[in-house]
């Protein structure tokens, strides 16, 4: 997404003086640095609701200055500006990234962008109120009771998160995302179709898993019902694929534009929000908006030594490119969040998962680190032994909240405990623990990077905050790697090896292309009970 003229990273002479100083940096615990005066202060930014703290990272003042300067050399804050003003930064499909434009306008050039979304998300918002507020209910009469969201990938991740996380309505909704059986007979179970909205979102309308999902539905429902006529009041979609939406059978006043513009990964924030918009009502997803539109302003206008987004960014950068941390586990201390580093995953390794340069040139230096983590304390007993003990590299973010808003608040003090601790072991280990040969199996060596962020209340403008602090961060990831941050083609193969594997599932016949396949093919086909039926897919 930058100039092709631009050198690759590692030849600015930015990236060649970090280098220089992570040879240095590696000769020295990260306990050593921590005790410098006013450090927290130093390395601590509050924006809106949120703290980020990143006093415990393995840098000192010298590195800082340096990975500054790393941004500055790849013109970071031009190529923000470019990307909020609507330039085209997906190269390779020649399109802007505009879902900024989603929550605030950036530049007086998207006054017609505008325009189409305030139009858009108006009617959105107006046909989730009928909705919560019993005016536009089943065909029979009866309000609705339950919502299925069938998405996958972008189309459902952030709305999943921000339904858990907010979600007070007392409407339950479910989410179906894969493509498996199992999966969908569990999310139709229990189910009224006289007071269930299916919620389909699919940007082409033709996304394999979430079309079989959504046609599986409509049959659940058509068998039940025994009227086509009622899918209009109980099937609402959001895509840009008019004709399929409408052959479907989906009312026009329940179709939802979602523009091209728009990665699946970063369209919470339009009409695929719907489900959010149920859940919450207008009024709070409107504050969502306002929360992402209030780290957009920073992102926009704050110095890079102050800008949070960018400096979560170089520190990925220096702990991933420099320091060789492997992977990057992302660890909710809280429960509303326990579904955030999903979210985080296919964001950011979605987005930067690529080994070419915007101008297709080969990546030389290794670009989004494996994301991972889970919802704590519960991974304290699951994983986080070998995060203290084990042999890899990794960094961390550690999420938790101020305020519970729960009544429980000895709970929310042993919750706080365990994070700040958890931070606290991996940067010290056991510093003051004798070494001797008989406690060896008790040394923890600490020395990993860890960021606290510490949300005031888990609202909806905090959680808004939140969510786009992450988004800007993978674009700045990109800017710097010079990769193209909005497209995603690595995940085309498989789709179409899947079409292929798919029929020759379906008939005797059919020779998948590879001996070891066929060998997987020819098992199912031996050991099945209920031969597939041979079929277009």
């Amino acid at each position: 997404m930058t100039d092709k003229t631009a050198s690759r990273p590692e030849e600015t002479a930015s990236w060649k003086k970090l280098t220089a100083l992570a040879e240095i940096a590696t000769q020295t615990h990260n306990r050593e640095r921590v005790g410098e005066t006013d450090r927290f202060e130093k390395y601590s930014i509050r924006v809106g609701s949120l703290l980020v703290d990143f006093s415990k990272q393995r840098i000192d003042r010298s590195i800082f200055e340096g990975l500054v300067g790393l941004a500055e050399e790849s013109r970071v804050l031009d190529l923000i500006s470019a990307q909020m003003t609507g330039e085209i930064v997906n190269v390779t499909e020649h399109r802007p990234a505009l879902h900024t434009a989603l929550r605030t306008p950036a530049d007086a050039k998207l006054t017609q962008v505008t325009q189409d979304i305030e139009r858009e998300q108006d009617r959105m918002l107006q046909y989730a109120e009928a909705v919560r507020g019993g005016e536009r209910n089943g065909f029979t009469g009866r309000r609705i009771t339950h919502i299925v969201h069938i998405g996958v990938g972008g189309s459902h991740l952030g709305c999943e998160l921000a339904c858990r996380a907010l979600n007070r309505s007392g409407i339950e909704i479910r989410f179906l995302a894969n493509i498996d059986g199992a999966a969908t007979t569990h999310a139709l179970t229990g189910l009224d179709p006289e007071t269930t909205l299916f919620v389909i979102v699919s940007k082409t309308f033709t996304t394999l898993e979430t079309l079989t999902n959504a046609h599986a539905a409509r049959t659940w429902f058509l068998e039940r019902t025994c009227d086509k006529t009622a899918i209009a009041s109980h099937f609402v979609a959001v895509s840009n694929n008019a004709a399929e939406m409408t052959k479907f059978g989906i009312a026009s006043v329940s179709q939802f534009k979602l523009w091209d513009w728009v990665g699946g990964r970063f369209s919470l924030w339009s009409s695929v929000g719907i489900t959010i918009a149920i859940a919450i009502g207008a009024p709070e997803f409107r504050k969502f908006l306002s929360g992402g539109a209030i780290m957009d302003e920073h992102f926009r206008e704050a110095p890079i030594a102050e800008n949070i987004p960018v400096i979560l960014a170089l520190l990925t950068i220096w702990n991933s490119n420099f320091l060789g941390s492997q992977s990057h586990a992302v660890l909710s201390y809280d429960s509303r969040l326990r579904t955030f580093v999903e979210f985080v995953q296919q964001l950011e390794m979605e987005s930067n998962g690529k080994a070419v340069h915007a101008d297709g040139s080969t990546c030389n230096v290794h670009t989004s680190p494996i994301i991972w983590g889970g919802e704590e304390t519960q991974g304290q007993h699951a994983f986080h032994q070998l995060l203290h003990q084990g042999t890899r590299t990794f960094s961390a973010d550690f999420i938790a909240t101020v305020d519970p808003e729960h009544n429980h608040p000895d709970h929310h003090r042993w919750l706080l405990a365990n994070c700040f601790s958890q931070s606290q072991v991996m940067l010290y280990g056991t510093a003051n623990q004798a070494r001797d040969s008989t406690k060896v199996h008790e040394v923890v060596s600490g020395d990993h990077a860890t960021t606290t962020i510490l949300v005031d209340k888990l609202n909806a403008e905090a959680l808004g905050s939140l969510i786009a602090l992450y988004e800007h961060k993978v674009a700045c990831l990109g800017m710097i790697w010079r990769i193209n941050s909005f497209d995603q083609w690595g995940v085309e193969l498989g789709k179409r090896l899947a079409r292929e594997i798919y029929r020759a599932l379906g008939s005797p016949d059919s020779e998948s292309s590879d001996g070891p396949t066929e060998g997987l093919v020819r098992t199912i086909r031996d050991r099945t009970t209920s031969p597939f039926n041979d079929g277009d897919d």
